[in-house]
């Protein structure tokens, strides 16, 4: 990943992309601890005060947390998102779940009306993934297993605003996730979307749409002011 040496400016503008494609590409995943500059001024070929400019600029930007003594951590995968988790980081979880039901409401009903073969083969796959990670009792696993499947049906709408708008939101619904489950899964909190999955594969819009809007709602009214997938 070494870089030309054009102007300055222009020498940094590369650095913030190559950092940036680095965090949108998942090879550095949200959560996940960055190279420390020394490492990236090697792996770049720039100067120490580019590589600082370049990492300020993205944590300025929502994607990075410089955490002192500790180092510089992933935080959200674009800069729409590190805006939308900080603005609503501590909303309302009843509101948050009116906005997942919406949003995936019409998501589910697009993707029973757009769905391709291949999509429908990725939904079987990661709705698997999903029972296998609630199976493992690993908390965490099945929140990243549930989310993956929840992404997967708004990319089958093929609509890509809405995939857009959905995958910015991604970490701040995974935290709210993790908030209603804790540390521990418990078999009478299961919710089954095979009904979901089932009503995309039949191109039955209806029964799509209510089954998507209904996850994050039913969980309110079940929990009183926690929400679940």
């Amino acid at each position: 990943m070494t870089l030309t040496s054009p102007r300055r400016s222009a020498l940094s503008d590369q650095v913030i992309t190559a950092l940036r494609n680095q965090i949108t590409s998942g090879e550095w995943p949200v959560g996940s601890r960055i190279p420390t500059e020394p490492e990236l001024v090697e792996q770049l070929g720039v100067a120490r005060n580019t590589v600082r400019e370049a990492v300020r600029a993205l944590a300025h930007n929502g994607l990075l947390d410089i955490r002192q003594g500790s180092g510089t951590y992933v935080v959200a995968t674009s800069e729409l998102a590190g805006v939308m988790h900080r603005r609503f980081a501590d909303a309302d979880p009843l509101h948050i779940a009116e906005l997942r039901s919406t949003l995936e409401s019409s998501a589910g009903r697009l993707a029973a009306q757009r769905r391709t073969d291949k999509d429908v083969r990725q939904l079987d796959a990661l709705l698997a993934r999903r029972e296998e990670a609630w199976a493992s009792g690993d908390a965490e696993q099945f929140v990243l297993a549930d989310a993956s499947l929840h992404l997967a049906v708004v990319a089958a709408s093929h609509n890509d605003v809405l995939i857009g708008l959905y995958a910015d939101l991604g970490d701040l619904l995974r935290d709210w996730l993790r908030l209603d489950i804790g540390h521990e899964l418990r078999p009478e909190d299961h919710m089954d979307h095979a009904r979901l999955i089932e009503a995309i594969r039949a191109g039955d819009a209806e029964v799509a749409a209510a089954e998507a809007a209904g996850y994050s709602l039913k969980c309110l009214a079940e929990r009183g002011s926690l929400t679940r997938a």
